[in-house]
């Protein structure tokens, strides 16, 4: 059964940084849409426990003042955004998350950071999953188009507005959206399917594209380059 008209979860993380091994939860969003718009939606600010580099300042705003004055403590955030969305997946409603591997993967090294279970733990063993990732999509339904694959451009070429990049809300909302408009545009190959089809087809496309990165760069700059082809979650 397609998933483009049941209830999907934009999720969406900013971050201190751009490793997800290393950096820190700054804020995070959980929407719940339906037909494109949202019904509920839940924000989290928190203090990560580190500064937050003026560079990450520049993209989303959140200073290390406001964080510390106004945020909660990391490990309590970490904890009910996880058990959120170990809650959606029981009840197998897909989570759109641009760029998966890099939100799942921070908020993983942040559960093991604070002691925490892991989401598959929480989930009694099994996988993430269903996600939707629409960077995955794009690439494997688009491959040759040249240029940026941000979520801003995405949003522009599929006509989805995005008003407010980087606020962690606004692009789990545009994630969404800019995973419908790649099922309705893409409906063989991507919105006729199952939540769990897809779910397994961007597993195999991500380490598709992942292995033909690799190898041009071997090729082209690096003969020790590694791309990481594991999805959703490294």
């Amino acid at each position: 059964m397609s998933w483009l008209h049941d209830m999907l979860v934009g999720f969406d993380l900013e971050t201190t940084g751009t490793e997800p091994a290393e950096s820190r939860l700054v804020t995070a969003a959980l929407l719940e849409v339906k037909e494109g718009e949202p019904v509920r939606r839940r924000e989290w600010l928190a203090d990560p426990g580190v500064a937050i580099p003026a560079e990450a300042t520049a993209i989303h705003g959140i200073t290390t003042q406001r964080a510390v004055t106004e945020g909660r403590p990391a490990a309590d955030v970490v904890a009910e955004v996880a058990a959120a969305l170990v809650a959606y997946w029981r009840a197998d409603i897909p989570v759109v998350v641009y760029n998966a591997p890099f939100d799942l993967s921070l908020l993983a090294a942040e559960l093991r950071r604070h002691d925490l279970p892991s989401l598959e733990r929480q989930l009694g063993g099994v996988a993430v999953g269903p996600v939707v990732d629409p960077l995955v999509v794009d690439r494997a339904v688009d491959k040759y188009r040249k240029g940026s694959r941000s979520l801003e451009n995405a949003s522009a070429l599929y006509g989805v507005r995005l008003d407010d990049a980087h606020e962690a809300g606004a692009d789990a909302l545009a994630a969404v959206r800019v995973a419908l408009a790649l099922g309705e545009r893409y409906g063989r190959q991507v919105g006729d399917l199952t939540p769990q089809e897809l779910h397994e087809q961007q597993v195999g496309w991500h380490a598709e594209w992942a292995a033909g990165l690799q190898d041009w760069l071997r090729r082209k700059k690096d003969p020790a380059a590694v791309v990481d082809g594991t999805w959703p979650l490294r």
